[in-house]
């Protein structure tokens, strides 16, 4: 890199291309690679951010992050592709478990599809899962209680990270808004990360139901580090040279069917 450490532009391209690819970058490291100060690398992510191409944060920059969107907006969106991952991960669940369901609407498509024959009982902090779970015979639900958050269609805050000490989860399905291979799970609400973290921290197992357009996706908040994720459910058109990107030596992947629509159809 020493070829460049001396020209800001082609820097700052080489920083970009790190940012496009889904990941934050870090002043210091940035530095050591291009063998600048940390005040130049400072400066160029400075111009970037001021160009709109980046989010400039303490010690670092993130990549874009899309803007979050209401519940109800995203649940009509790809309902095949969300009804896809919940069947693919229908095997992972067994007899007397205690599910934990994320809000979320692909974990909302999963709770349609729980069987009613294998005694579960479900914790959740989401309305809409409870909504397809109040009237299931043979599964026993308990909601978290706290603040109504719109954008998640479920509830967070402290009464709602107080009341996941009350339960230990077999098997925890956590929502996420980005995954990456080096940062994890992340998503946009502080307060909801601090929900998910203590999910996971009273989990045996964790599952992540993740749509393509989040793969590769750095959010500001981290919920689990890659290596916490025991199954990753993804849909087939993750090229096959990348699903090794996914898999951390110790996680089990599973891979969606193509969507299908509700005539039985493929869905477009």
């Amino acid at each position: 890199m020493s070829n460049v450490s001396h020209l800001p532009e082609q820097r700052r391209a080489a920083i970009l291309k790190i940012l496009d690819g889904g990941e934050p970058v870090f002043a210091a490291d940035l530095a050591r690679e291009f063998s600048v100060s940390e005040d130049a690398i400072r400066r160029d992510l400075r111009k970037l951010a001021a160009e709109g191409l980046c989010e400039k944060v303490y010690g670092g920059a993130m990549p874009l992050r899309p803007v979050p969107s209401l519940y109800s907006e995203r649940a009509e969106r790809g309902q095949g592709q969300k009804r896809a991952l919940a069947r693919a991960a229908l095997p992972l669940i067994t007899k007397r478990q205690c599910l934990y369901l994320d809000a979320g609407s692909t974990n909302a498509a999963l709770a349609g599809m729980l069987p009613d024959d294998l005694d579960l009982t479900v914790v959740t902090n989401s309305v809409p899962v409870l909504s397809r779970l109040m009237e299931r015979d043979g599964i026993t639900v308990y909601a978290l209680g706290g603040l109504l958050n719109p954008q998640i269609g479920g509830m967070t805050g402290v009464r709602a990270v107080a009341d996941v000490s009350l339960y230990r989860f077999d098997l925890a399905f956590l929502g996420a808004c980005g995954l990456s291979r080096k940062t994890g799970l992340s998503i946009h609400d502080g307060e909801e990360a601090a929900l998910k973290r203590a999910v996971l921290k009273n989990s045996s197992q964790c599952a992540a139901l993740v749509t393509s357009e989040k793969l590769g996706t750095c959010l500001a908040h981290k919920v689990a580090a890659f290596e916490q994720v025991d199954y990753l459910v993804l849909e087939p058109d993750v090229p096959l040279a990348e699903r090794e990107n996914y898999s951390s030596g110790t996680n089990t992947l599973l891979f969606a069917d193509e969507p299908r629509n509700r005539a039985g159809g493929t869905s477009s």
